[in-house]
C-alpha cells in the first residue's frame, strides 16, 4: 500500500434481513433487502430530528462518518426483493429494479411509473442527460424516454445476440456485456459492432469514465476504450482478481474484489494505491464523496482522506508524481495553497531525482518549482557567479510548515513539517559538495538556464528601459515626487540576469558548445565581463571574448586582441585556430564605431592600411570620416602611408578630396622626385627621359587631377630638369605657348605636344570658348613655323611667372597673335575652312601681327623651321585647325602638293557642308509653303450669324455686335464677354480665337 487514500468507517450492521442492494440519498442509505421491504437508515446525529411524517428528505448532502440508525422501514415496498437502486437527484427519482422497472417519487416514494415491459430485466443504464432509459431483457435491449411527467414513451427495441450481462450508455450509443463479448449497439439503427471478447472467468463488466469513455473488464484486466469501441493507447489496469464491482472517483478506480476492496491510480501505470480487507462483499456504490460497500447485513463508507494529508503521504514516501498528480485536485479557492504546496513538492522530488542522476529531470522540476537560479547553482560548485546583493534563494524559501499547510485547515498531516534549511544543510554537507560536475549535470543545467532566461532577460530589458526613461526626465521627475522620499530603482532584476548569463556561458563552454557561446554574446546579454573574460582566456576562446568585448563596448580591448591574433595568424600559419584571424575582421570590426569614435577607428586601421589599403580606404568613406582628419593623422603617426592613402581616395572618389589635400599629395611625390633627382645629378646618371615609379604618379596626378595650385609646385622644380613636370604645369596655368615649347624644344617629343593639344582641345569643345583660349593648334604651329620668337626669353618668361608679384594672379594665355588680311583670296580660303565650329575662340590672333610678320620665318632662316611637324599637324588635325588662318601663317615658299593631306578633305568636308545646308534651305521652303497653305484653309471658313445665334456666355443674341468664334467653330460669343472671361480667367488666356469686326 502506497498511502491511504480511503478511510473504512463501518455505517450499520445486523441488518435484520440480506442486503440485495444499497444507496443513498444525501445522508441518508436506501437498503433493499430480500423480503421486498425498503429500510432508510440515517446518522445517528440527525435521529432526535427526525420527523415523525413519512417525509425523509435528507438534511445533509453527503454522507456522515458516524454510526447509521434505522430512521423508516417500508415493508411490502416490493413485491420480491430489489435487485438494484438508482438515485435520479436531477430529477428527484428513484430507480429500483425488481421484477420489473418502476420510478417513484422522492422524497415521499410516491410510485410515479411501472415499466411493465421491463418485466423480467436483468440490467439497465440510465442516461441523466438525455432522460433515455435502456435496459435488457432476454435477448432483447428496449429504450425508453422520460416524458417530464410521470410517464415514458418507448423509443425502440432491437434484437441482441445473447443475454446481456452488463450495459451502459456511451454517447449516443450503448455499450453491452453479453455472454462471450462486447458490442456496441447504435441506439437509432440497431447496428451492432464488435469490440473484443469478454473474459472467461468473470461475467462482462462495463463501467462508464467520467470522460464519456468505457472501462471494460476482461477477467482481472480492465481495458479502456472510447465511445466507439475502439482501443485507447493508455494501457490497462490490471486487478489483483477478477472485480464484480468497479466504481470511478476520480482520481481513482476502486474495486470490490471476494475479499477486499482494490483501489488504483487512473494515471498509468495504474498504480496499486490501497486495499481494504472487507471479506464476502456484495454491492459498490458511488455516494458522491464517499463509497459505500455493501455486506450480506452490514455497510461500510469508505471516506476519501483529504487530498492534503494524502500529499503529504505521497511526498514523505517518495511518491512525488502521484502527490503533484493530486495537487492539480485540490479546489480553485485554494489555488495559493495548491501553488505552494506544488512547489514544495517539485523541489523535493528534483533534489531526489538529482541525488539519483536523473538531472534533466530534477531540472525540469526546478522549472516547475519557480525558484530562483540561485537556488540550483549551488549544485555546480565549478561554476564562478558575480557577487551580488540578492537574498538566494535558499535563504529566503519559505519552510513548508506554514499555518496555510497544516492538516486542521486543509487536511495536511505533519510529516512534512520540517522547514526547508534542514533538508539543504543535509544536502550541501554530504551531496553538494562530493558532487562532480559532469556533461549531463550541465547539459541539465543548460536546459534550465535557457528555458528560464526569456523570463529573467525581458525584466531585466524593462529594468534598465525604466532607469533611462528616469533619467531622461531628471529634474521634472524629481520634482514631481518631492515630498515622497527617494524611489530607488532595483537592479535585482539586472543582478539575477547577469548571474544568469555569467553561469550559461560557463556550461556551454564547459559542455564543448563554443558556438552556442558565441551566439549568446552576440545577442543581448549580462554576462559578467571579469569572470567571463579570466575563463575565456583561459580556454583560448577567442572568438567569444571577442564578442564579450564588443557587447561591453570594450572596443579598444578587442581590437588590441583582434590586432595580436592576426600578427600571431601571420606568423604561426601551422595553427589553425590562428588562420582564421584575417586583417579584414579588424576593419569589420570597425565599421560599426566609425560614427561613434572615429579616432580609435583610425588609430586601429593603421595596422591594415597597408595590407588592405582599398578595404581601408573604403571603411574610411563609408563611415564618413573627413579626409582632412584622416591625413592629419597619418601624417602625425603613419606618414609612410599618406601618400598611399591620398592616391587610394583619389582613385576611389576624386571628389572627396580637397584641393588641399590634392597640393598634399603631389608636394609629397615631388619632395620624392626631387630626392631621386638629387640622387642621380650627383651620380651624373640624370637622363630627362629615366622615369621612376614616384615620377610616373607624379606625371599621373598633375595631368588628371585639377584641384592644386600649380603655382607652388612650379617654384620648387630645377631649372635644367623634369621638363615634362613642368610643361604639364604651365598647361594648368594656360601658359600653352609655354608648355608646348618645352615639349618641342626642350623635351624634343612632338608627340606630347600634339597630345597636349588634344587635351586642351577635348577640355573647352564642350564649354563655351573663352577669349584667351585662342587656337592651341595654331599656337602649336607657330611654334613649329617661328622657333626662335618662341624660344627668345623663355626661362625669364616661366621665372617672371613664378614671381610673387604674379603669384596672385597667373596669366592664363600667351598664345601667338596674327592678323588676316581682308583679300579676296582670304576669304575664300575662310569660306571653305572645313573646322566648323571649332570651339576656340581666335579673337586674340587678329590685331598682333601685321602682314610684314608672314615674313619673319624666312628672315630668319628656312634652316630653323620644323616644316615637316608643321604639315603633319596640319594634316592630321585638319578637322580642328582654322584653315585660312593655318595656311596664312605658312611659308611662302611652301608647295602645294605638301598641302594636298591638309587642303583635300578640308575641300570635301565644306563641299558636303555646303550641299547639305542647301539641301535644307530647301525643305525649310517647301516646310513653309505647307505652314501658308494650312493658315489659308483655316482662314477660309465662314461664320454664318441669324437672329436666333447666341452668346454662348451672356445667353443674349449676338445681333450686329462684335463676336468672337472658339476654335471648334461653333461656340459663339462677344467679344465684350470673351474679354471679360479671359480677365476672370475663365478661359485661358492662350486659346485662339476668330473673330469680326
Amino acid at each position: 500500500m502506497v498511502h491511504s487514500a480511503y478511510d473504512s468507517f463501518e455505517l450499520l450492521k445486523d441488518n435484520p434481513s440480506k442486503i440485495e442492494s444499497i444507496e443513498s440519498y444525501g445522508s441518508k442509505l436506501l437498503i433493499g433487502c430480500s423480503d421486498g421491504s425498503l429500510r432508510i437508515y440515517s446518522p445517528n446525529s440527525s435521529a432526535s430530528d427526525r420527523s415523525s411524517s413519512s417525509d425523509f428528505h435528507p438534511r445533509s448532502t453527503e454522507l456522515q462518518k458516524e454510526p447509521y440508525v434505522l430512521e423508516k422501514n417500508v415493508s411490502g415496498f416490493s413485491r420480491r426483493s430489489l435487485v438494484s437502486m438508482e438515485v435520479i437527484d436531477s430529477r428527484e427519482l428513484l430507480l429500483t429494479l425488481s421484477e420489473s422497472i418502476a420510478f417513484h417519487k422522492l422524497p415521499n416514494l410516491e410510485t410515479l411509473a411501472v415499466i411493465t415491459k421491463a418485466k423480467g430485466a436483468n440490467a439497465y443504464s440510465w442516461d441523466d442527460r438525455r432522460g433515455f432509459l435502456c435496459f435488457a431483457r432476454q435477448k432483447r435491449v428496449c429504450i425508453f424516454r422520460h416524458d417530464g411527467g410521470r410517464g415514458f414513451v418507448e423509443v425502440k427495441e432491437f434484437g441482441v445476440p445473447d443475454t446481456v450481462k452488463s450495459m451502459s450508455w456511451c454517447g449516443e450509443n450503448i455499450c453491452l456485456g453479453i455472454k462471450r463479448e462486447y458490442v456496441i449497439l447504435n441506439a437509432t439503427s440497431g447496428a451492432l459492432t464488435d469490440v473484443f471478447p469478454s473474459g472467461r472467468l468473470a461475467p462482462p463488466l462495463v463501467v462508464s469514465l467520467p470522460s464519456g469513455e468505457l472501462l471494460l473488464g476482461k477477467d482481472n484486466i480492465g481495458v479502456f476504450v472510447d465511445q466507439n469501441g475502439k482501443l485507447l493507447q493508455e494501457g490497462r489496469i490490471c486487478w489483483s482478481e477478477a472485480p464484480s464491482v468497479v466504481v470511478i472517483q476520480n482520481p481513482y478506480a476502486v474495486a470490490l474484489l471476494p475479499r477486499y476492496i482494490e483501489i488504483r491510480s487512473l494515471r498509468s501505470p495504474y498504480a496499486l494505491i490501497q486495499t481494504i480487507v472487507l471479506r464476502n462483499g456484495r454491492h459498490l456504490i458511488d455516494s458522491k464523496h464517499a463509497l459505500v460497500v455493501g455486506l450480506d447485513n452490514s455497510a461500510y463508507g469508505l471516506f476519501p482522506v483529504p487530498l492534503g494529508a494524502q500529499i503529504v503521504q505521497l511526498t514523505a514516501s517518495g511518491n512525488f508524481e502521484e502527490a503533484l498528480a493530486l495537487c492539480k485536485l485540490l479546489p480553485p479557492e485554494d489555488s495559493s495553497l495548491r501553488s505552494a504546496k506544488e512547489s514544495s513538492i517539485h523541489i523535493r522530488y528534483a533534489h531526489y531525482l538529482f541525488d539519483n542522476g536523473s538531472y534533466e529531470e530534477a531540472m525540469e522540476h526546478f522549472l516547475a518549482s519557480q525558484v530562483d537560479i540561485t537556488y540550483v547553482l549551488p549544485f555546480y560548485p565549478s561554476i564562478v557567479l558575480p557577487k551580488t546583493t540578492l537574498v538566494t534563494e535558499t535563504e529566503k524559501l519559505v519552510d513548508l510548515d506554514d499555518p496555510h499547510l497544516s492538516r486542521g485547515s486543509s487536511g495536511f498531516s505533519d510529516d512534512m513539517e520540517s522547514p526547508v534549511h534542514q533538508l539543504l544543510e543535509s544536502d550541501e554537507n554530504t551531496s553538494l559538495e562530493s558532487k562532480k560536475v559532469n556533461h549531463n549535470t550541465l547539459m541539465a543545467l543548460i536546459k534550465f538556464l535557457q528555458k528560464k532566461r526569456h523570463s529573467i532577460i525581458e525584466k531585466a530589458t524593462a529594468e534598465g528601459t525604466e532607469e533611462v526613461v528616469l533619467d531622461a526626465v531628471g529634474d521634472r521627475y524629481k520634482k514631481s515626487y518631492k515630498g515622497r522620499g527617494n524611489i530607488p530603482i532595483s537592479s535585482g532584476a539586472r543582478e539575477m540576469a547577469a548571474i544568469l548569463d555569467t553561469a550559461l556561458l560557463q556550461a556551454l563552454l564547459f559542455t564543448g558548445q563554443s558556438f552556442a557561446a558565441l551566439e549568446l554574446l552576440k545577442g543581448l546579454n549580462y554576462c559578467d565581463v571579469k569572470i567571463c573574460e579570466e575563463i575565456l582566456q583561459k580556454n583560448k576562446h577567442y572568438s567569444a571574448l571577442l564578442e564579450l568585448y564588443r557587447c561591453n563596448s570594450m572596443h579598444r580591448e578587442a581590437l588590441k586582441l583582434l590586432h595580436q591574433l592576426v600578427e600571431e595568424s601571420k606568423a604561426n600559419e601551422s595553427q589553425t585556430e590562428l588562420q582564421k584571424f584575417k586583417p579584414e575582421m579588424i576593419i569589420d570590426y570597425l565599421k560599426p564605431l566609425c560614427g561613434t569614435d572615429p579616432m580609435l577607428v583610425l588609430e586601429f586601421s593603421m595596422t591594415v592600411l597597408e595590407s588592405c589599403p582599398t578595404q581601408t580606404i573604403e571603411l574610411f568613406l563609408s563611415g564618413n570620416i573627413p579626409a582632412d582628419l584622416v591625413n592629419s593623422y597619418l601624417k602625425q603617426h603613419a606618414p609612410n602611408l599618406q601618400a598611399t592613402y591620398l592616391e587610394l581616395m583619389l582613385a576611389m572618389n576624386e571628389s572627396s578630396i580637397s584641393g588641399n589635400l590634392q597640393n598634399e599629395m603631389l608636394q609629397i611625390y615631388l619632395s620624392e622626385v626631387l630626392e631621386w633627382y638629387a640622387d642621380l645629378s650627383a651620380q651624373n646618371k640624370w637622363d630627362e627621359k629615366i622615369y621612376s615609379s614616384t615620377r610616373k604618379k607624379l606625371l599621373s596626378a598633375l595631368e588628371s587631377i585639377s584641384g592644386y595650385q600649380p603655382e607652388v609646385l612650379l617654384k620648387r622644380l630645377p631649372s635644367d630638369a623634369l621638363s615634362e613636370e613642368r610643361a604639364i604645369l604651365l598647361g594648368k596655368m594656360n601658359q600653352h605657348e609655354l608648355a608646348l615649347s618645352l615639349y618641342v624644344h626642350k623635351i624634343h617629343v612632338p608627340e606630347l605636344a600634339l597630345s597636349y593639344c588634344d587635351r586642351v582641345y577635348e577640355s573647352v569643345a564642350n564649354q563655351q570658348p573663352t577669349k584667351s583660349s585662342g587656337n592651341i593648334y595654331l599656337t602649336l604651329l607657330q611654334i613649329y613655323l617661328n622657333p626662335r620668337r618662341t624660344t627668345k626669353n623663355f626661362e625669364k618668361r616661366i621665372t617672371n611667372l613664378t614671381s610673387p608679384q604674379n603669384m596672385g594672379t597667373p596669366k592664363l594665355g600667351s598664345g601667338p597673335s596674327f592678323k588676316v588680311k581682308g583679300g579676296r583670296s582670304a576669304k575664300k580660303i575662310a569660306a571653305i575652312e572645313g573646322a566648323e565650329d571649332t570651339k576656340v575662340s581666335l579673337s586674340n590672333t587678329d590685331s598682333s601681327r601685321s602682314d610684314g610678320d608672314t615674313d619673319e620665318p624666312g628672315e630668319e632662316g628656312s634652316s630653323s623651321i620644323m616644316l615637316d611637324e608643321a604639315l603633319n599637324l596640319l594634316s592630321q588635325r585638319w578637322d580642328r585647325i582654322n584653315g585660312a588662318q593655318a595656311l596664312k601663317l605658312l611659308p611662302k615658299e611652301t608647295k602645294l602638293q605638301n598641302l594636298l593631306q591638309f587642303i583635300g578633305p578640308l575641300l570635301r568636308k565644306s563641299s558636303e557642308a555646303y550641299r547639305n545646308s542647301s539641301v535644307i534651305k530647301s525643305l525649310r521652303q517647301s516646310e513653309n509653303l505647307q505652314v501658308r497653305d494650312e493658315l489659308y484653309n483655316q482662314r477660309k471658313p465662314a461664320i454664318k450669324i441669324t437672329s436666333d445665334s447666341m452668346c454662348s456666355l451672356c445667353k443674349k443674341k449676338i445681333g450686329t455686335s462684335v463676336f468672337a468664334v472658339y476654335p471648334n467653330g461653333k461656340t459663339l460669343v462677344h467679344f465684350v464677354c470673351f474679354r471679360d472671361s479671359q480677365n476672370m480667367k475663365a478661359v485661358s488666356k492662350d486659346s485662339p480665337i476668330r473673330r469680326r469686326t
